[in-house]
């Protein structure tokens, strides 16, 4: 793992053991989770379909298309949340793959061709996003369909779109605005459709900032 990949793993692991303490990370709540089940049945394709969760986190999303008969693939760059999702989907028994490694290039264990790639809260980690799409919409099969889950959280010259130290830079730190994305994606997909995402249930609590998914097919 490149050293500023190991360096990023470490921060996420850092932050695994309370990441589920925020409402739309562990689904906890039952209004939050039924908020989130009834989005993302109107996102996917008729069930079963090969999903690839990337940047899965603690595997929430993973598991709740599991239980809509979904067959999920997570990947993660922390080691700690791919713990805490193996335990999760175990539990709840399902044997969802759940691996480390990277999502802006998953690895080829994780499978080369999938109904549904989805992310959410991703893209503004990464170095090179715009790459990352290209990779992902190259692993969609006929008629397959990104679902990236997105927003702006920071506005320019805020102090949040800063990278931490020693990392490279991350074009879309604090977020990514629609139109932006919709520019980077329609070189490589067809269709698209944006749905905005301000219902308070599904984050619980009310947001000000910017919130949508953009669902893309190939």
């Amino acid at each position: 793992m490149p050293e500023n990949s190991a360096s990023i793993a470490s921060f996420w692991d850092a932050h695994a053991a309370s990441f589920d303490e925020e409402a739309d990370h562990g689904l906890r709540d039952p209004g939050v989770r039924a908020a989130w089940a009834e989005r993302l049945r109107s996102w996917m394709p008729a069930s079963p379909a090969d999903v690839l969760d990337l940047g899965c986190g603690t595997g929430s999303l993973s598991l709740v298309l599991a239980e809509q008969g979904h067959r999920p693939v997570g990947v993660d760059l922390a080691p700690l949340m791919i713990e805490q999702a193996r335990r999760k989907l175990a539990k709840a028994g399902f044997d969802a793959p759940m691996m480390v490694g990277d999502a802006s290039d998953p690895p080829a264990r994780a499978g080369t061709s999938f109904d549904v790639i989805l992310s959410r809260h991703l893209l503004w980690t990464l170095p090179d996003p715009q790459e990352a799409l290209r990779r992902w919409a190259g692993l969609l099969r006929p008629g397959g369909r990104l679902v990236l889950v997105e927003g702006r959280w920071a506005s320019a010259g805020s102090g949040q779109e800063r990278s931490r130290e020693g990392e490279p830079p991350m074009p879309w730190m604090g977020g990514v605005e629609a139109e932006r994305l919709l520019a980077a994606l329609r070189p490589l997909v067809g269709t698209i459709r944006v749905d905005p995402l301000p219902d308070p249930a599904l984050w619980g609590r009310a947001v000000q900032d910017e919130r949508y998914a953009v669902v893309a097919f190939a």
